[in-house]
């Protein structure tokens, strides 16, 4: 009797351990859909999707490299749907995603020498700022008035990239809200414009990141892999829904988002 007692008790455990890790797996493939279907459209994802693995269970750096896998495969599936739409000017990216990617690796190595809480009050205010000045500024993006490439709008727009690659490396929360402000203004591009090439310049600097996270081993693919699948379906459905809709969805979405992020900073800094 004793042994038939502890069979059951073994099959009880491993039932119960399987029931767990499938609602696991529930709730972060749902995360990780509606992450990667906000994220597509305006950016923030992030903001969804890496509480949810921390919630899971994950440790943080766990969590961060395995929502860093399962972003950044549904980002290129994102990249590509807007890049086939038109969306993206490719000749002004080609000057500036080398400059993005040099930045990103900068950013990678200097955020193991230097303190980040410092950061933390000032991209709070800047983002703030991105968030309120789109909400009432009622002509911003609404229309395409992109009139080719000059000198000057080229320089900024290396700079932006270069600047947003150090600090989506270095820091992170809020990068594609401040590419799509900044797209916005120095190449008149509509929302709709301006999310289709922060979207390519943002998986630039992401798969940076990702492969320090994968050379450091803090990448759990068991779970990656499968949320990654329902992350690229949620960054089909949601970039289609960008594109269909264009700057009456992506606009109210980048507000909303811009202005999580503030308080996701305000909450970790102060907490």
């Amino acid at each position: 009797m004793k042994i038939s007692y502890d069979i059951i008790i073994k099959i009880l455990f491993y039932v119960v351990r399987t029931v767990l890790i499938l609602w696991q797996l529930i709730f972060l493939c749902g995360a990780g859909f509606l992450a990667a279907f906000v994220d597509s459209i305006a950016g923030g994802g992030g903001l969804i999707s890496v509480p949810a693995f921390l919630i899971a269970g994950f440790p943080a750096h766990i969590a961060l490299g395995t929502n860093k896998f399962a972003a950044t495969t549904a980002s290129f599936t994102s990249s590509i749907k807007f890049a086939k739409s038109g969306k993206v000017n490719f000749k002004i990216l080609k000057y500036i995603i080398p400059f993005t990617l040099v930045g990103a690796i900068l950013g990678v190595k200097a955020v193991l020498l230097i303190n980040q809480q410092f950061l933390y009050p000032i991209v709070m205010i800047l983002i703030v700022f991105v968030g309120i000045y789109s909400l009432f500024s009622k002509n911003i993006g609404v229309e395409n008035k992109f009139q080719g490439i000059t000198k000057l709008n080229l320089f900024l727009g290396i700079l932006l990239g270069f600047s947003i690659g150090f600090y989506d490396g270095f820091f992170g929360p809020g990068t594609g809200s401040f590419l799509i402000f900044g797209l916005i203004h120095i190449f008149k591009f509509d929302f709709t414009n301006a999310s289709g090439n922060a979207k390519i310049l943002n998986f630039v600097s992401n798969v940076t990141s990702l492969v320090m996270f994968a050379l450091s081993g803090k990448i759990r693919f068991s779970y990656g892999i499968i949320v990654a699948v329902f992350m690229i379906i949620g960054a089909e459905l949601g970039t289609k829904a960008a594109l269909n809709k264009g700057t009456k969805l992506i606009k109210p979405i980048f507000i909303i988002m811009s202005l999580g992020v503030a308080v996701k900073i305000l909450i970790q800094y102060y907490l």
